[in-house]
């Protein structure tokens, strides 16, 4: 029975890196006793409120990130503001925090890590892309986000540039986020 549930969680863990969560556990099968039996065995380890993380898998440089994607419960965090920034490499803006973004009426009934910012926002599904298998905010909404944080003009102006050359914004793209920058009025 434990080499199947096992089995289970590695088969979503591996998309993760690591990373299971006991409700995706529970919705491919596995038993709620099961993943309390694994991290008993020191198969798996908790690493917050329903997350779990392969102990035999390989830590890898980005897992801090996938681990705040997944604690929110029953719902993805988005990667955003000076996260994406820095993940993107748009910036020079190295964040001591993990920003996710979660839905406006979204609710979290417990604490939030002191390695997190949790912001809320509506965001459109145009607003959001992938990095390695992480939800996180598009280039052009993480460069809004950082407008709308306050983040300084000349780290967003390299942003803008840095995103322009990377190819990841056209040039009118481009142009409409310096305007707004300068005009910070109707930032979405």
């Amino acid at each position: 029975m434990q080499s199947v549930s096992l089995s289970a969680i590695y088969a979503i863990a591996e998309d993760q890196m690591g990373f299971v969560t006991s409700a995706q556990a529970v919705a491919a099968g596995v038993r709620p006793m099961s993943i309390i039996m694994l991290e008993r065995r020191g198969r798996i380890e908790r690493v917050s409120h329903g997350v779990y993380r392969l102990k035999e898998y390989p830590v890898q440089p980005l897992t801090q990130y996938m681990q705040a994607t997944l604690w929110p419960h029953g719902r993805r965090g988005v990667l955003s503001h000076e996260t994406a920034l820095a993940l993107y490499e748009l910036s020079d803006i190295d964040p001591p925090k993990v920003h996710i973004t979660l839905p406006v009426g979204f609710r979290v009934q417990r604490e939030v890590p002191g390695y997190m910012i949790v912001h809320r926002q509506a965001l459109v599904a145009e607003e959001i892309t992938n990095l390695e298998g992480m939800p996180i905010t598009t280039p052009v909404r993480t460069i809004r986000d950082c407008m709308a944080a306050h983040i300084g003009p000349a780290l967003l102006t390299d942003a803008i540039t840095q995103a322009r050359r990377a190819g990841m914004i056209d040039a009118p793209t481009a142009a409409r986020l310096e305007k707004e920058m300068r005009e910070p009025v109707g930032i979405a």
